[in-house]
């Protein structure tokens, strides 16, 4: 008896998905199950009979005007939670010998209500990138998405004249999530402006999300490229196009010039580039230069000076007790 039973209700969710098509992948078959839907009917009008399939198709057309409903991908336990509670006390009109003509209409209009009280699905912040804070729930296929963006955000033209410093900001204008995030980088040499990640390659000594190449020579012209990732995903891939012109500034000596050449010093494409170090004016007047070690470092020279003046103003004073 068990098997019939199992093939009668696996046909009726089949027929129920023909006939009603998109209507029929709304919240409600998102958030209950069939056997919890077949359920209350039964508990409607009976264990069978015509009024059966006339109580399904009823608990379906009720919220009907929930199948195109989209939601904050975190609000999904929220919204669950109320269809729970919704089950459970249409279950209790049941067992009341109340009407499900009635009951149906009115527990669809309780969820749209729940619905509006939801946070609601941000936008998305155009060009590019992996957008994991506006993702989406849809409840016309029960399934999430994310902002349909590309991962390759649009090149940025830098230009800086030979011999001074290049400096690029590997910085998204959407928020990025908290943990396990990480910066690479890469480049595309011979003065080439590309996004065609053939080209590119490693450059293992820069890290973080700020990066520098000085002094600038012209053999780094060439895109620059910052991959960020979270645990190994891909979230946004950055680029810069690098131009170098003009003679060096007039601090580079002859000098300099020979101290180079008898170190046989000469610029190479990828070695260059380092991560960026500020000094102690680009951190008071440069915001993002205030990361957490730099503010460490902060205040440890704060507290290092503090402890100076007081060890200073107590020799003085023991000097100033003992000329008296």
């Amino acid at each position: 008896m068990a098997l019939p039973a199992l093939a009668s209700a696996v046909l009726s969710a089949l027929l129920a998905l023909a006939v009603f098509r998109v209507p029929a992948w709304a919240c409600l078959l998102c958030f209950t199950t069939y056997s919890e839907r077949l359920r209350i009917c039964q508990m409607f009008v009976g264990m069978r009979g015509p009024k059966l399939e006339e109580c399904e198709e009823a608990f379906t057309a009720a919220f009907r005007g929930l199948s195109d409903t989209e939601i904050n991908y975190d609000e999904r336990s929220h919204l669950h939670d109320a269809f729970t509670q919704m089950t459970h006390a249409l279950q209790e009109l049941a067992a009341a010998q109340g009407s499900f003509e009635v009951a149906f209409p009115d527990a669809a209009e309780k969820m749209k209500k729940v619905i509006t009280q939801l946070k609601e699905a941000q936008a998305c912040i155009p060009p590019c990138g992996l957008q994991e804070f506006a993702r989406r729930f849809l409840c016309s296929g029960c399934y999430s998405r994310v902002c349909d963006l590309p991962l390759d955000c649009p090149v940025q033209d830098v230009t800086v004249i030979r011999g001074d410093q290049a400096m690029f900001s590997c910085i998204v204008n959407f928020p990025l999530p908290k943990e396990e995030i990480t910066y690479s980088w890469k480049f595309a040499g011979g003065g080439l402006r590309t996004q065609d990640l053939s080209y590119f390659r490693d450059m293992p000594r820069a890290e973080g999300y700020l990066a520098r190449i000085r002094p600038a020579q012209l053999t780094h012209r060439g895109t620059f490229s910052c991959v960020i990732k979270q645990d190994q995903r891909p979230l946004a891939r950055l680029y810069f196009f690098l131009n170098v012109t003009g003679p060096p500034p007039r601090a580079e000596t002859e000098l300099q010039a020979s101290f180079r050449e008898v170190l046989r010093w000469a610029p190479r494409d990828a070695e260059l580039i380092e991560p960026w170090r500020p000094s102690l004016g680009e951190l008071l007047v440069r915001p993002e230069a205030l990361t957490p070690s730099n503010l460490f470092l902060l205040a440890a020279l704060g507290a290092l000076a503090s402890a100076s003046a007081t060890v200073l103003a107590w020799i003085f004073f023991r000097w100033y007790c003992s000329g008296d």
